[in-house]
């Protein structure tokens, strides 16, 4: 521990010299030299461009060494006049290691749009807050405080100093704000988000309502599940795919609640299209609304148990000839009934409530199966994804869904009935053992 944090120490001294050099390769390569610039008289367009070629850093590197060194530095060599630094407090933390590049930038970057608005008297008092609460040597606390942290504080000054700069600042995110949807890629589906600052928060404390330890796990497959208990309940998924299943299982529960607006006089609707061949032999590939890539079949029959099956029948030119009305669909009244009955998803371990699972034929339409409470259940978007490959098993018993565990939970497995409800739960406690 103690090397750790002496390596750390000789990184940071090591860093204020990259940051000095990084100012001085700036300064002579300034616009004002011409064509004698340090930087154009070696064939480079800018001085952060030089420095990545002299030091094989990324260019995001090299920049935030040269922003920070306008901040900080001081002239070292003969013949300079800047004896003071713009933020000369933090200019000595960074000259004496006791502070990195990461916490000058952000007590720098944070400041500098205050040196407008605030008294010099008030920012001076800021950075020396600020760089004492990052060195540990303010009065009430001796721990340093790491970049984050300080981050955090910096926002707070933001709003001291400058109140009124508040209403601006969100104007100009109002401006920005964005979801995009980008290109697919390998079976995925990119994009990028920039959500206001009151939107973010409400997204991450959703998301923490599911991420913290007395719920989840959540919306695992059995694969993931089960290498989770052979690790002692530990999740193995990274916690931007726990976000990810989250998300897909929000968007599901939102398209049926009955609130989302209607397209074409319906609510939203995924369409999925496939030959009936294909559907039948159970090879080939469907196709999704508004997705270019093709899905699996597996998938297909999935989508096909919970939104049910529309047979269109065309020519060879592609004349639709025949509209058959919808199939396999349960409806509303069935859905509650179902919801009523199961409680939430029928997987044992599964915590998924009833108003985020999809029904799943446990007879499947191809085998005979009705569209009937007596053979749906609820899964949710994991297990029924899952349910063909998976070893768990469902069966129905005088209209109750019973589950069978995979021989890896249980090697002489017995069918149980499966419920979340707890009217149920309470009736069984209430009925005596045979």
């Amino acid at each position: 521990m103690a090397l750790v944090a002496e390596v750390e120490r000789l990184g940071r001294r090591v860093d204020a010299l990259r940051v000095v050099l990084a100012g001085e390769v700036a300064d002579r390569s300034r616009p004002s030299r011409g064509a004698r610039g340090l930087a154009v008289s070696r064939g480079c367009r800018t001085p952060v461009d030089l420095i990545e070629r002299l030091t094989q850093v990324s260019g995001t590197t090299a920049r935030r060494r040269v922003v920070l060194a306008n901040d900080v530095r001081r002239d070292p060599f003969p013949g300079g006049d800047r004896t003071h630094a713009r933020f000369d407090l933090v200019a000595g933390a960074v000259e004496d290691g006791r502070i990195g590049i990461d916490a000058a930038t952000v007590i720098t970057k944070g400041l500098t749009p205050l040196l407008a608005h605030g008294s010099l008297d008030e920012l001076r008092k800021a950075e020396t807050e600020l760089v004492a609460a990052a060195t540990g040597t303010g009065p009430d606390s001796t721990v340093p405080a790491s970049a984050d942290s300080v981050r955090v504080m910096v926002c707070v000054w933001q709003a001291k100093l400058d109140p009124d700069g508040l209403d601006p600042a969100e104007d100009r995110s109002m401006a920005v704000r964005d979801f995009r949807f980008g290109p697919e890629r390998n079976g995925l589906l990119h994009g990028s988000f920039r959500l206001m600052a009151e939107a973010g928060g409400r997204v991450k404390t959703l998301f923490d309502a599911y991420l913290t330890p007395t719920t989840a796990p959540a919306f695992m497959s059995d694969e993931e599940r089960a290498a989770a208990e052979a690790e002692g309940g530990k999740d193995l998924r990274t916690p931007a795919q726990q976000r990810h299943d989250i998300f897909v299982a929000i968007i599901d529960a939102m398209a049926r609640s009955g609130q989302a607006p209607e397209i074409g006089g319906a609510a939203p609707t995924v369409l999925v299209s496939v030959r009936a061949e294909d559907l039948e032999s159970g090879h080939g590939a469907g196709w999704s609304d508004r997705v270019d890539a093709p899905i699996s079949m597996r998938t297909v029959r999935q989508m096909v148990c919970t939104g049910g099956i529309q047979k269109i029948v065309l020519t060879s030119e592609g004349r639709i000839v025949r509209l058959g009305s919808p199939e396999r669909c349960f409806t509303p009244q069935q859905r509650r009934a179902i919801s009523l009955r199961d409680g939430g998803c029928v997987i044992p371990g599964c915590t998924i409530p009833a108003g985020w699972c999809e029904i799943h034929h446990v007879t499947p339409d191809r085998d005979g199966g009705p569209t009937h409470t007596d053979n749906g259940v609820l899964l949710c978007w994991f297990h029924h994804r899952t349910i063909d490959i998976s070893e768990w098993q469902i069966r129905m018993r005088h209209g109750v869904p019973e589950v069978k565990p995979p021989p890896w939970i249980e090697y002489f497995g017995t069918w149980r009935p499966a419920t979340k409800s707890r009217t149920r739960l309470l009736d069984h406690l209430d009925t005596p053992p045979d």
